[in-house]
Order: C-alpha cells, then structure tokens, then sequence
C-alpha cells in the first residue's frame, strides 16, 4: 500500500509518520519547499511529543519520505489523504480555498482510481463538494471515492491517539473503498479498535459533535468554577464528585482560562454557522462560544482588581502555548491575555518550555526569559497560564527572594492555596475558596 498525504502542518505530519509505523509507504507533500527541505533534514516545524522520534525512525527505514512533487506522490499512491489547513475564516467560516485547491490539482493529475480521504476538519457537505469539484475537472473519465476520515488528535499526544484510537470514523457508501480504508488502518482492526461506518455527512458532523462536546465540557466545570468564587464552594471537590459519575466521567472538567488551539474555536465558530447556514438557531453552540470568551477576560478583571491598577506594573506570565507539550499558540488564552495587557501599558515578561519562538513572532513586546525564575524578577504578579509539568513544582521561596510582594495568580489550579499564602503570597485561582 502507497499513500499520498497532502499538508504537513499538525495533523498531515502526524497522520504520515504514524502511518508510515504501520508499515505503509508513505509521501508527504507540501507547496512549502523550505519545510519539506527542513524534514528532509530532520528539522521538525512542529512540537509534538514522540513525533520526532517517529519521523526520523521511519524515514530510515525508507517508509517516509517528504516532497513538493504532487504527480509523482499521486501517481504512485492508491490513498490521497487530505491533511491542509482550514482555519477559520472573517466571517466564521471554515476557509476552504486550501482543500479546494487541494481537489483540483487532484482532478488534474489523476490518472487511474484513487480513494480520496479528507482527514481535515470540514463543514458537513464537504466530501459532496469536493466530489463534485474533482468530477467537473478530470480530463477523462476516472473513477475515484471520496472518504470522510476525520481526525481525533489531542495535541501533546497527538502520535498515541493515532496510533492507539478510540475509534476509527469512515464516512462512505462505496464498499471498494471501505476496503481500502480497513486495510490501512487494519493495524488498529488487530488492536480492537472499533470502525464506526457511516455516510460522509454524517462521519464530517461527528467530528464537530465531538469537539463540542469537550468544550462544553470545559466550559461547563468554568461556569461552575465562576459561581464557585461568588458563593465560596471549591469546584476542585464539585469536578471530583462529579466525575466519579459513569454518565459524565472526569476528563476536561478542569477549570482554567478557557479552551484555545487550532481545533475547538474555530469548530465551534464553524458549527454555528453551518447551522445557520441552515435554517437553525444552535442556541448552545452560541452560548458555549460566547462563555469562552468571557472566561479570558475574567482573568483581565482579576488581574486589575489583584493589582488596583496596570499602572507602572510587571507581570510575569508562566506558559504560552494553549496546552502542554506542544508549542502551539493558536487561540491560546495566553496570547489574548497577553495582548490586552500589552494595550494597557503593562510590562510583560513571559516563560514557556517550547513555544516563545512562536509566542515571538507575534508580540516581540514581551520580554522572554531563559527560565521561569528569569521571568518572575521583580513582577508584581505571577500569572501562571499553562499546566506544564515543570510549572508543577515551582520553588516559590526563590521566587519571593526576588518578587516578595507579588500576587500568585494560578489560573489552572495547580497549586494548594494554603501552600502557597503560608509563603506570604496573595494567591488567587480559579473557583476553590480562600482559608479565612
């Protein structure tokens, strides 16, 4: 089995190198001759845990390869996975003009039947366009299938849950690629791993059904986390007990600033309008989004009730990538705190493990520091954005030395308060009370 995978952002990189370990032949294929120079090298443009290793494992083993020639990829292949971007457009739509571009060099290049796959995160109807598309634009009759497989990464593990699915989504009618599909993904057939087969309509909507059952989910524990700090309840034990339901579970009823990255805002932006584009008023979707929002700019208002004022003021802020493990700044709550303060004259500096490079390029503003105790001299707040591992066992003693009289804003909660006010901190969280 040959594959072609287009795209070598988060997901097409992944995808590739994790089906090249089932013992695939796999091309990856992207107009960006820079990064398929640099993968060829072993430059890796993403952080992900494990994905270097796996790269560089299988382009050893001659499974993987990288290029910017789309006919050889397509002429070699059976499968064409698309894996391009579509991120959110001004309007709140899914930008599409990647994977239809994506399409077209397809229609022009095909020359015998191929299955095409459409692993990125499209609005329901897509597979039907794209269809289309590619029948209007062939030079002579080929036969083709379109698939509907969409993606379930959690960025930080996104190489386990490819690797180790909770299930694999094929969205098709044509048995012939359905056979297809099994076959590449029989690894995880051997595994257990259940296939749920369904229609392209449907396999599209079940990945926007699943991202916004998690951002509920985390939007859900912050609301009860924001009535926590009115009525003096601790969320920490209501997630708990919670959680301990079979119906509910503990997963994402973590409290914090808000959910970002490449996939849940722009779905949930992209669901509701896909609703409304037909005819119906998806009132949570809308609330859902609107709580996100609101739950960053809770942090503002802490921070300025905190501190009385953003005059003359250092904050340092702990974390920038939306999520550990990974350098990706995408919708981060980091980043829209950051920008505010930045437009209210504060002096930021900042510490992340991975994603300052990135974090750079958008507000060179910052002052970036080679560690957290760098970052934390002199500031008047301590703002700690992203769960890190390293974040979890901060020596605060050392920070006091030089910060004594700054406030410790936890925003994720990873610290007791007690721990943390014996020191001789104000410490603030995220909906657990305080000791007096």
């Amino acid at each position: 089995m040959n594959i072609c995978v287009i795209g070598t952002g988060y997901v097409g990189l992944v995808v590739g190198s994790c089906l090249a370990d089932f013992g695939t032949n796999v091309v990856c294929v992207d107009s960006n001759a820079g990064k398929i120079d640099d993968l060829n090298n072993g430059k890796m443009p993403i952080y992900e845990h494990g994905l270097s290793d796996i790269v560089s494992r299988n382009t050893k083993l001659g499974r993987l390869s990288f290029t910017t020639d789309l006919k050889s990829a397509i002429d070699k292949s059976t499968a064409i996975f698309l894996a391009v971007g579509t991120p959110e457009g001004e309007d709140g739509r899914a930008d599409m003009s990647q994977i239809r571009a994506a399409a077209l060099d397809i229609a022009k290049l095909m020359t015998e039947y191929k299955v095409i796959v459409v692993k990125s995160t499209v609005p329901v109807g897509t597979a039907k366009i794209l269809r289309q598309l590619i029948s209007d634009n062939l030079d002579s009759k080929i036969e083709f299938d379109v698939v509907s497989n969409p993606e379930f990464l959690r960025e930080g593990v996104a190489v386990n849950d490819f690797l180790h699915p909770d299930r694999i989504v094929l969205g098709t009618t044509s048995e012939r690629a359905l056979e297809i599909m099994r076959e590449i993904y029989r690894p995880t057939y051997l595994l257990k791993k259940p296939f749920v087969t369904t229609t392209n309509e449907t396999a599209e909507l079940i990945k926007y059904a699943a991202n916004s059952m998690l951002a509920l989910k985390i939007s859900f524990i912050n609301e009860i986390a924001n009535l926590c700090d009115h009525i003096g309840a601790d969320v920490y034990d209501v997630a708990v007990a919670i959680g301990m339901d079979g119906r509910i579970g503990p997963k994402f009823l973590h409290p914090g600033p808000g959910y970002g990255g490449s996939c849940f805002p722009k779905d949930m932006s992209s669901l509701a309008n896909i609703s409304r584009d037909n005819d119906y008023d998806f009132k949570l979707i809308n609330a859902l989004i609107e709580v996100n929002t609101r739950q960053r700019e809770l942090v503002i208002e802490k921070v300025k009730d905190a501190l009385g004022s953003f005059e003359g003021k250092k904050i340092a802020i702990l974390g920038l990538s939306f999520k550990p493990n990974t350098d990706d700044i995408r919708e981060a709550p980091a980043i829209y705190v950051a920008r505010t303060l930045l437009e209210h004259d504060v002096k930021l500096s900042a510490y992340d493990p991975a994603a300052m490079d990135a974090a750079k390029a958008l507000l060179p503003e910052i002052v970036y520091c080679e560690n957290l105790y760098v970052a934390c001299d002199s500031a008047d707040l301590v703002l700690l954005m992203t769960e890190w591992n390293e974040f979890r066992d901060i020596n605060f003693e050392k920070i006091k030395e030089s910060a004594p009289g700054a406030v410790i804003y936890d925003t994720r909660n990873l610290y007791e308060r007690e721990q943390i006010e014996l020191l001789g901190f104000k410490y603030i969280c995220t909906g657990r009370p305080s000791i007096a």
